[in-house]
């Protein structure tokens, strides 16, 4: 299963939302997207992960990887950079813990240009005014 994802958060913090597309066999399977109040860019990218892999695991994939352009969010999640922020570390274990339930996760940093379809619904969600 592949997954793209991005979160987008106006003003920074901001109205935020959430964007995933999800695809078997290169073939679009479900398109998510969640407004998630106000938050910071950040959050908003963890918080897309999370619904990513949650919804991976409601699927019943075993091996998932992921396509974010997020730079920071890739290289926390493959070790390069520490988690810092204290608004990150519990969001980082999240994935971490919903990573382990499967038998293969990979996150791979791909250029904004490759993430249209997830960046439109995030920034949709972010338009949105409830949740």
């Amino acid at each position: 299963m592949e997954i793209y994802i991005d979160g987008a958060a106006k003003g920074n913090p901001g109205p935020a939302g959430i964007g995933v597309v999800i695809l078997q066999d290169g073939s679009p399977i479900k398109n998510l997207h969640k407004f998630i109040g106000n938050t910071t860019n950040n959050v908003a990218e963890y918080t897309a992960l999370i619904y990513a892999l949650q919804e991976a695991i409601i699927l019943k994939a075993n091996k998932v990887k992921v396509y974010s352009d997020s730079e920071l969010l890739c290289r926390q999640m493959t070790g390069a950079y520490k988690v810092r922020h204290i608004n990150l570390k519990p969001l980082f274990e999240q994935v971490k813990h919903l990573a382990n339930s499967l038998s293969s996760f990979e996150i791979k940093h791909i250029p904004r240009t490759e993430n249209q379809q997830a960046d439109k619904l995030a920034k949709k969600a972010s338009e949105q005014t409830k949740y």
